[in-house]
């Protein structure tokens, strides 16, 4: 991640975040990699990131002006190993879940996902 947006992502409404409650660079390069592939097949229109010192995800959205389709997130301390990575709804139902964000992203067909 570049210096900029590591700053814009840690001043976000004046607090100071720290690096710990982030995606690494690997995981958004991992979940990066993802949107471009779905955003090539018209699946994805935009995104949005959700930061607290508990959780953070990475929000997507079929259309600017609707409700999230999915959210993949990371859990700082997870109260057991395979929720540290989790992908929910719109309710925040968690639909997947693994310990490892590239195994639970690998392969997943997102259109059986919805309901």
């Amino acid at each position: 991640m570049n210096n900029n947006l590591k700053l814009i992502v840690n001043n976000i409404n004046n607090k100071k975040i720290e690096d710990k409650y982030f995606f690494e660079k690997n995981e958004l390069k991992i979940i990066l990699d993802l949107y471009a592939k779905m955003v090539s097949e018209g699946s994805w229109k935009d995104y949005g990131l959700n930061i607290s010192s508990k959780q953070v995800g990475f929000s997507v959205f079929k259309n600017a002006a609707e409700n999230e389709l999915y959210k993949i997130c990371k859990n700082f301390k997870p109260k057991n190993k395979n929720l540290k990575y989790l992908i929910t709804d719109t309710s925040g139902k968690i639909l997947k879940n693994s310990f490892d964000l590239e195994i639970l992203l690998k392969n997943i067909n997102w259109k059986k996902l919805q309901k």
